[in-house]
């Protein structure tokens, strides 16, 4: 094999190495940029949840950069998809109103118990969220609005005994709700609607209220009957002194001349009656006409 040949088939041996090894290296880099892929694909799912976030309806997010300053006061996320790095922390917030019945045991003003039944309906004040995350957090219901409103209930119960409780529920009831959503407020909650829906004294106390409002009922009932029979006394008392009165002031003006003008004025009057039937003959004693029955359509006026 002369020198041509053998340079000839060394170029060709070095080519087909050539081609190999950068088919080699082309296979290694494809698989190594498959492992990458697939191993920032395993990073994206397990971060996923830190990563991708859902907003939905009725909700608002708060979002915590952990290396730009925290809690982002300035800024609400709503409702939709959002995108964030995955060592900050976004907190999702049901801006619904959210509704709870509660028992609440509270003491009188002398000092027994009283168990109030309350239906309380709230949400958080969706401009506030960020101050009521950064303040007090997710579990502010049990914080703020619970603790609130029995604070109050106790407040306000507490100044009562039982049978002014028992008595005076409505007004009670108006003072509870108007002070509850006042302090509830302060705390950046919305207190929608608070409704005690039962209050439970105990049932010696229900009792002895009952007794004493029933005695109550019925001596106002003598005190009625009592004022009834001094009003009809009085009434007759004035009767009676009018009729006094008028006979007083009559008699005096019965002269003998009087009664008799009156008596022929009666006389003329029935005699000018179409349906009487008298027969009139003058001649009384005391000079009066004296009226007998008779049959005749005309009577006759005897002077």
């Amino acid at each position: 094999m002369d020198e041509a040949t053998t340079q000839d088939l060394n170029k060709k041996s070095y080519k087909k190495w050539s081609l190999g090894w950068i088919n080699q290296l082309i296979h290694h880099r494809r698989r190594g940029l498959i492992i990458i892929i697939l191993s920032l694909f395993l990073v994206f799912l397990l971060f996923a949840e830190r990563v991708v976030i859902f907003v939905n309806a009725g909700e608002s997010a708060v979002l915590f950069k952990r290396f730009e300053g925290g809690t982002q006061l300035d800024k609400l996320y709503g409702e939709g998809f959002h995108l964030i790095f995955p060592w900050d922390i976004m907190t999702v917030y049901n801006v619904r109103i959210q509704h709870e019945l509660k028992k609440f045991e509270v003491l009188s003003a002398n000092g027994l118990k009283i168990q109030v039944d309350a239906s309380i309906r709230y949400r958080p004040i969706k401009e506030n969220l960020p101050d009521l995350h950064q303040q007090v957090g997710t579990e502010y219901a049990d914080r703020i609005v619970y603790p609130e409103v029995e604070a109050v209930v106790r407040q306000i119960f507490g100044q009562y005994l039982p049978e002014d409780i028992y008595s005076s529920q409505k007004f009670i009831i108006q003072n509870t709700v108007q002070n509850a959503i006042f302090e509830v407020s302060e705390r950046f909650v919305d207190l929608d609607e608070l409704l005690i829906t039962q209050i439970t004294l105990p049932d010696m106390i229900v009792t002895a209220i009952e007794e004493k409002l029933e005695k109550e009922q019925v001596a106002l009932g003598y005190q009625f009957r009592l004022d009834s029979e001094q009003l009809e006394a009085e009434r007759k008392r004035i009767e009676a002194s009018g009729i006094r009165d008028f006979q007083t002031i009559i008699s005096s003006g019965l002269t003998e001349n009087y009664l008799r003008f009156r008596g022929i004025e009666a006389t003329l009057k029935l005699a000018e009656s179409p349906n009487a039937k008298v027969v009139v003959i003058g001649g009384g004693k005391d000079g009066l006409p004296i009226i007998l029955d008779g049959t005749t359509n005309s009577p006759n006026i005897v002077n």
